[in-house]
């Protein structure tokens, strides 16, 4: 059986659309419950949520399922991904469930699944389940169905987490920090951490009500963090998006760094210390050829994974690596997480504006980014890349750029777009390969 409800970070769609129901939930509960009873010993699973309206829908769908297999679970409220993680691994659950659609608008929802180490399931564990999907599941009996419980302090035990990750000599005061939680799961948690760390804390995007959560705020719609950082004259503003596992930071002037930015500021300094692993950092075939150039002149490797946070913590599993991360904001630290973290990212940039002493424009401006196009051409069926009329265009494209930038292109792993990248120090022809190619896509689709 394929990938029919697997993308490239779990199960994602419109909330009571044609894929993500309540009724798929339940069935992913048995599916995955089943899948990871193991053992005689009592199972346990620990459920987690953003802020969407559809969340109480979608949790109670998987407490059905997962307590009808006879799995034990935990539910902890709003909290960040990364919170999942941790709490499923520190419980020793066998199982940790994530319902979020990350940055999506409010009408979507998803489903994350991360095993009892902490980190993403395999490719191989989503093939799986998705079988098990189709199939009729074994249901307990008796005193072996499983309970349900919600637990209290899983935001006080996150934060107590994410505060050890600053080292234990820094401390945040004097420092004036905007951050922006896009009404989503961090919206108690980011704040409240940064604020006992001494910072003095301007808190927005903190009033979820089920409805709004990315709505004109977080880490993709940055206009009104950009904003208050100038108007508050604030040092550092801090854009996390709804599950806070992405991160987009805002210097004193209101400008975006992004993450290929804080990659290079992590890795650079933890390389200067001697603590960066595996001799470079993991990222995406997106990140910046800038970014590249700036490791390559430190003698130190950039590693490019497929797109997607899953995909750059298997290169980073594999290479010994302990910095990875995506242009877009995720960050994966592994020394103090299994999955991107937007707080503990946000702590170590911090933590370099705290030692440096520089303002927040000069310490996170580490290379010039070459200039970088993207556009996404839409599609209704086929495959328009399959083409020779594409394929030829592409081939020429890629001589074009010999030795002076990169060509990028790829299917979306959420909906039927093609996405076209190019790079190089010549933004007019950047722009041409760009156009020429969505151009022939476009003819084929």
């Amino acid at each position: 059986m394929g990938r029919t409800y697997f993308g490239t970070d779990g199960i994602r769609g419109r909330a009571n659309g044609k894929k993500l129901t309540a009724s798929l939930a339940m069935k992913v509960g048995m599916a995955a419950g089943q899948h990871f009873l193991r053992g005689t010993h009592r199972h346990r699973v620990v459920i987690g949520k953003d802020t969407r309206l559809s969340g109480y829908m979608m949790e109670n769908a998987l407490v059905a399922g997962f307590t009808s297999v006879g799995m034990d679970v935990i539910m902890t409220g709003p909290l960040p991904t990364p919170a999942v993680a941790l709490l499923a691994r520190e419980m020793r659950a066998d199982l940790g469930v994530m319902i979020s659609a990350s940055h999506n608008p409010f009408g979507d929802n998803g489903i994350k699944l991360f095993g009892p180490d902490g980190f993403k399931l395999s490719d191989e564990d989503e093939r799986q389940i998705e079988q098990l999907l189709g199939e009729e599941q074994t249901l307990a009996e008796g005193a072996d169905i499983g309970r349900a419980r919600r637990i209290e302090d899983a935001r006080g035990r996150y934060i107590h987490a994410v505060k050890q990750s600053l080292p234990s000599n820094v401390r945040l005061d004097g420092l004036k920090i905007v951050v922006d939680c896009a009404h989503g799961a961090a919206y108690q948690v980011a704040p409240t951490a940064i604020w006992e760390l001494g910072a003095k804390v301007i808190a927005m995007g903190v009033e979820p009500n089920g409805l709004n959560i990315n709505d004109g705020v977080g880490s993709t719609s940055l206009d009104a963090v950009k904003a208050r950082v100038v108007a508050e004259g604030a040092d550092l503003g801090i854009a996390l998006d709804g599950d806070a596992d992405r991160l987009i930071v805002i210097d004193e002037k209101g400008e975006a760094v992004d993450g290929d930015q804080i990659m290079a500021l992590i890795g650079s300094r933890l390389a200067e210390r001697g603590q960066l692993k595996g001799g470079g950092v993991v990222a995406t075939v997106m990140s910046n050829l800038g970014l590249e150039r700036f490791l390559d002149a430190r003698g130190l490797a950039l590693v490019r994974a497929k797109v997607g946070d899953r995909y750059v913590l298997e290169a980073m599993k594999a290479g010994g690596y302990n910095v990875g991360g995506e242009q877009s904001g995720h960050m994966i630290l592994l020394d103090h997480a299994t999955t991107g973290d937007g707080t503990v990212a946000a702590l170590q940039v911090l933590a370099a504006l705290v030692q440096s002493g520089k303002p927040a424009s000069e310490l996170l401006h580490l290379f010039d980014p070459v200039p970088q196009l993207l556009k996404n051409v839409r599609y209704d069926g086929g495959d328009p890349l399959a083409a020779d009329s594409v394929q030829t265009v592409i081939a020429e494209a890629e001589r074009e750029l010999v030795g002076k930038g990169r060509l990028v292109i790829r299917k979306s792993g959420t909906e039927p777009l093609v996405r076209v990248m190019a790079e190089g120090d010549d933004a007019a022809q950047v722009e041409a390969v760009v156009d020429r190619i969505c151009d022939a896509v476009q003819a084929a689709a």
